[in-house]
């Protein structure tokens, strides 16, 4: 099982540092999403403070042709500070911040998908609506093979996998748990973690979460994972089908409500917002991975566990359906549905926005409506 030299580094030698005092000085880590679209970057920069609020917290700038935005002969973007949390890392009084990126010319960065859906969440405020998104991932070693498979072949068939229990069905607890405990330290709004179906195939659950937090806290939740598996040399990976054949694929299951689905007789605002869902089809396929539909198209397949991509089906307690309505709120006529079309490599901002667009700002058609016009 190769895992990454830096892993093998003595640790103990490290924490002797991580112990020396820093005085009043604070480390601020910004992060923000590269021009792939799914790649996060981070860099570190010492303040003479402890900031308490997002305004305290300074814009800085960095090399945009050293992460696919911009052109070597033009190349300073913008972080502007978005959100921030504690740090798990190097713990009280330091900082994560999630960071927007913006261009030369103060406009936001092609990946950066934060800015429009900001603008189309305080369209809907009133409507209060809440998101909680199931982000489902596989370690990988160093090497890109799935952590714990045998060498030369695969583990036993899928069954005893999901929520399993025991050195032979669940693989890297240990990673699982310490981004657990990492996402509670920072404040990120997660809400429980389970084993998925194919081994070394993990999920953890985020919200709910109102409005544009719902994609802060998951990105940051992403970044809190890809360095805790740092730690432990190993890789985490969000593609939606990584290992092609009868396993499972990774999606980012999403669940949504309003007040009014929330309250009284909300099943049928529920009913009357999967009509809606169901005349876009192509768009919500299009928003829900980072390649247009294309990663998905693996991955959504009317088999394990998912829907066919080209048709759109909904149902109660139907997980091979694109919408699922679950069997409580179909009991009790009120409260969210699970749209499970999204991958696991999403851009949650996207995904939110588009569920808004359509349930909410009621708007049809293959594309999203400029506002701004």
């Amino acid at each position: 099982m190769a895992t990454s030299a830096s892993s093998k580094l003595n640790k103990t030698v490290k924490q002797q540092y991580m112990e020396l005092e820093q005085g009043d000085k604070v480390q601020v880590m910004y992060i923000w999403i590269d021009g792939s679209g799914e790649g996060l970057r981070c860099k570190t920069r010492t303040m003479d403070f402890e900031p308490k609020t997002i305004e305290d917290i300074p814009e800085w700038n960095f090399d945009g042709s050293s992460t696919y935005q911009s052109e070597g002969s033009n190349s300073d973007m913008f972080l502007i500070p978005a959100a921030m949390f504690r740090d798990p890392f190097r713990k009280d009084p330091n900082k994560l911040v999630l960071c927007e990126v913006l261009k030369y010319n103060r406009k936001p960065a092609d990946t950066n998908l934060r800015h429009t859906c900001k603008k189309i969440m305080s369209m809907v405020e009133n409507n209060h609506p809440w998101f909680g998104m199931e982000q489902e991932y596989t370690l990988l070693s160093i090497e890109g093979h799935p952590f714990g498979w045998p060498a030369n072949g695969f583990p036993g068939p899928q069954g005893p996998y999901y929520c399993g229990v025991g050195a032979d069905k669940a693989y890297g607890r240990d990673i699982v748990e310490a981004h657990y405990r990492a996402c509670l330290y920072a404040g990120v709004q997660i809400c429980g973690t389970n084993a998925e179906v194919m081994p070394a195939q993990w999920e953890f659950q985020v919200g709910p979460c109102e409005g544009i937090g719902m994609g802060d806290h998951l990105w940051v939740a992403r970044f809190i994972l890809h360095r805790v598996c740092e730690d432990f040399g190993v890789v985490v990976s969000f593609d939606p089908k990584p290992i092609s054949g009868n396993w499972n694929g990774a999606g980012c299951h999403t669940n949504f409500s309003t007040k009014e689905m929330r309250e009284e007789g909300g099943l049928k605002v529920i009913e009357e917002a999967i009509e809606r869902l169901a005349k876009r089809h192509k768009y919500h396929i299009r928003a829900y991975d980072p390649k247009g539909g294309l990663d998905n198209a693996r991955r959504l397949t009317g088999h394990h566990e998912t829907s066919n991509i080209d048709e759109f089906s909904a149902g109660v307690a139907n997980r091979g359906a694109s919408i699922r309505i679950p069997r409580s709120v179909g009991q009790d006529k009120k409260g969210y549905f699970e749209d499970r079309r999204p991958s696991a490599n999403c851009n949650p901002y996207i995904v939110t926005e588009a569920l808004v667009r359509t349930c909410l700002l009621k708007e049809d058609g293959e594309e999203p409506t400029d506002y701004n016009k």
